[in-house]
């Protein structure tokens, strides 16, 4: 069995979606382990990662996602194990993987140094088990430049193997190759794919928002599958709101008082994905009724307008199990620009 460690120097890099894109163009049979939790979920009275709930779920995976992960809590590790105890668990949690899998990912920290005061740091793993070491790195190319010269030059890799990086979320691709790869590859770096940014992998569902808002759905269910690509504030009089150029784009999420009828009864009018109330209000039960028909969610949260807003726009969109459109995006952006066998074997 192939061990890798898909890793990132920063959070929200893409491991994850690393993950995803190449186990589904590979089509390999893998096992996943994500020593240090850090998306906590807790379901029916008991801790696990958010990601390995997903790469469970996604790939059907028969092992527990609670058993996919050590711990979540620093302190909680301090005291439980030493470095040595820390090292046994961690291969006792990768021998419980079965051994029929063709290769097992072991998902690193958010960042670079995440958890080496618990000894579960991305380089200390790599050390423990002997893997295949590969870093992730995104953002614009200076961040990208940066972060790939900073480990080129002051992380400690004696001891690991660096087999290559994943270059992800490039905006401009043809210009990266052209401009800046010539100059990564100076640096002695082995560079196993270069992926451009995909905007569509950034909208998240009226589903996954209502989940991570924990909103209250008063109608239109048959819709929260439907994808959120702009959101727009329902704060003005409805005529400033309706000649908002936001008004008039496809997929938009409308934040509003449940008060607001004249910003409701528009945007039913319109392409418009789902609608969140705000301050808990319950708006008329004939705009319920028309939302309704048309199948438009109404959500209803505690938070007012801003704070909701504000919420919104801190959410990082993750993928979900029901995601079938992203991941089949992701397997063809991996088939075509990273090279698989070269991180997974043949």
């Amino acid at each position: 069995m192939e061990k890798v460690i898909i890793a990132s120097m920063r959070k929200s890099a893409g491991k994850t979606t690393a993950i995803v894109g190449m186990t589904a163009a590979a089509n390999k049979k893998i096992a996943y382990v994500k020593p240090f939790g850090e998306r906590m979920l807790y379901r029916k009275k008991r801790l696990w990662d958010y990601d390995s709930s997903l790469i469970s779920a996604l790939f059907g995976l028969k092992e527990d996602p609670v058993d996919m992960s050590i711990g979540f809590d620093h302190s909680k590790l301090r005291y439980m194990y030493d470095e040595e105890g820390t090292r046994k668990k961690l291969m006792e949690t990768i021998g419980n993987v079965g051994n029929d899998r063709e290769v097992l990912f072991i998902e690193g920290g958010k960042d670079l140094s995440y958890g080496i005061s618990v000894h579960l740091d991305t380089l200390s793993l790599a050390k423990y088990i002997g893997a295949k070491l590969f870093m992730v790195v995104s953002g614009d190319h200076d961040a990208i430049l940066d972060d790939l010269l900073f480990l080129q030059r002051h992380v400690n890799l004696s001891g690991v193997t660096l087999n290559g990086v994943l270059i992800n979320k490039v905006q401009n691709l043809e210009e990266f190759r052209s401009t800046h790869l010539p100059a990564v590859r100076q640096m002695g770096l082995q560079v196993v794919g270069v992926i451009p940014y995909e905007s569509e992998l950034t909208h998240f569902t009226v589903s996954y928002l209502t989940e991570r808002l924990f909103a209250k759905v008063l109608c239109g269910e048959g819709g929260l599958n439907r994808v959120v690509k702009n959101f727009l504030i329902g704060a003005w009089s409805a005529n400033v709101f309706l000649q908002n150029p936001l008004f008039k784009k496809e997929n938009k999420l409308v934040i509003t008082g449940g008060d607001r009828t004249d910003m409701i009864l528009a945007s039913l009018e319109s392409d418009t994905s789902a609608i969140i109330l705000t301050n808990n209000i319950l708006p008329p039960s004939n705009i319920i009724s028309k939302a309704s028909e048309r199948n438009i969610p109404l959500l209803m949260v505690f938070s007012d307008t801003y704070q909701t807003a504000k919420q919104i726009e801190d959410l990082e969109p993750l993928l979900t199990k029901d995601d079938g459109a992203k991941v089949e995006m992701l397997k063809g952006l991996f088939q075509k620009h990273v090279s698989i066998q070269e991180i997974l074997g043949r």
